[in-house]
């Protein structure tokens, strides 16, 4: 029987978020949409005003980020943790890194999940082959695998435990497991899941964002936790200065404020609710996650465009064809929603 591969030939990575390329196809003015394309947070953190300093000074290694990265996510310390500019740097760069401890090796990737880890290992030589992320075991001869935690769009959680196995297993090949946590944060005690506390651990790396749960995806930060020495390694590879004055004080603040971020767990969990209930009322079947909600449809590039006749931009996958949802920013986006989805729905017959 043939190997499966996934495809990973160059080109366009498509992803949430592009809204001005929606709004000119179906001649929409841009303010008019509703903008459920993406899991970021639509109640973002209210970053206090920045102060002058952040502009003007260059972002310092000894202003302590590192270390409060580290308190929040619960890594070991400071030294465990790279601020990046946005996790994308760290996906972007870590293929190339890994060749060079391991050249055009096998990687395990679902066949479904964030798009840009497949095509980044296939351009650093790697041979990427699909992961059904449901099986107890790796593939036999895989070196590098990839999970994204929960998944992107499916949804899907798996246990540390588990995690932990697969990372003890490639750890005995000499490779590396690769856990991306960008929408973790959301969860009610994002610890009870989360690698972080394990990255002292050779041959895992975890990839943190704040730009989901804290609203703040234009900051463009993000944070790789590992050991040491392949931090260092991945540092001289990004160069200096890699996460901006005012997006560290930005993300600093968010992290500190316990209170709000409570709150917003406890506001997201109902929203989230909502979301998945109003889905289902409509025969749809989704699997939700705090920011997000995914259906599996036969129409759903149908249902996407009748959508988007009624101002809702929506993301497609295409295998299986299917729908993710994000949350409404506000009341007035929930009630016109709702309307465009029973007219969406009644258009699909």
């Amino acid at each position: 029987m043939a190997e499966a591969h996934l495809d990973t030939a160059p080109r366009a990575i498509a992803h949430g978020g592009n809204l001005h390329e929606a709004a000119r196809r179906y001649g929409i003015a841009w303010d008019a949409w509703i903008d459920l394309s993406t899991g970021i947070n639509p109640h973002g953190y209210p970053v206090p005003p920045v102060p002058a300093s952040a502009w003007r000074r260059l972002p310092e290694d000894g202003d302590g980020f590192a270390a409060r990265a580290a308190r929040y996510y619960g890594a070991p310390d400071a030294q465990h943790v790279l601020p990046v500019a946005g996790s994308q740097a760290a996906i972007r760069a870590l293929p190339a890194l890994l060749s060079t401890l391991s050249p055009k090796s096998r990687v395990a990737i679902a066949p479904l999940t964030y798009g840009e880890y497949a095509p980044a290992f296939a351009q650093a030589g790697h041979t990427v082959v699909p992961f059904d992320v449901a099986c107890p075991m790796l593939p036999e001869d895989a070196t590098y695998a990839v999970v994204v935690n929960p998944n992107n769009p499916t949804a899907s959680l798996i246990g540390r435990e588990t995690l932990l196995r697969w990372h003890a297993q490639l750890a005995a090949r000499g490779g590396t497991l690769i856990v991306d946590e960008a929408f973790a944060d959301a969860f009610a005690d994002p610890r009870t899941t989360s690698l972080a506390g394990a990255t002292g651990r050779a041959g895992l790396v975890v990839l943190r964002s704040p730009g989901k749960f804290f609203g703040l995806a234009g900051a463009r930060c993000g944070f790789a936790l590992a050991a040491p020495a392949l931090l260092a390694a991945l540092r001289e590879r990004l160069g200096a200065w890699t996460v901006s004055g005012p997006a560290r004080h930005a993300v600093a603040h968010a992290f500190e404020d316990a209170a709000w971020q409570r709150a917003m767990r406890e506001r997201l969990a109902g929203e989230s609710a909502r979301l998945a209930a109003l889905l289902a009322s409509h025969g749809l079947a989704p699997r939700a996650t705090p920011l997000f909600a995914w259906v599996v449809h036969p129409r759903a590039a149908a249902l996407q465009d009748a959508l988007a006749a009624r101002a809702v931009w929506t993301r497609r996958f295409e295998s299986p064809a299917s729908l993710r949802f994000g949350l409404p920013a506000s009341e007035d986006e929930w009630r016109r929603f709702e309307t465009a989805l029973a007219q969406a729905m009644q258009v699909l017959g």
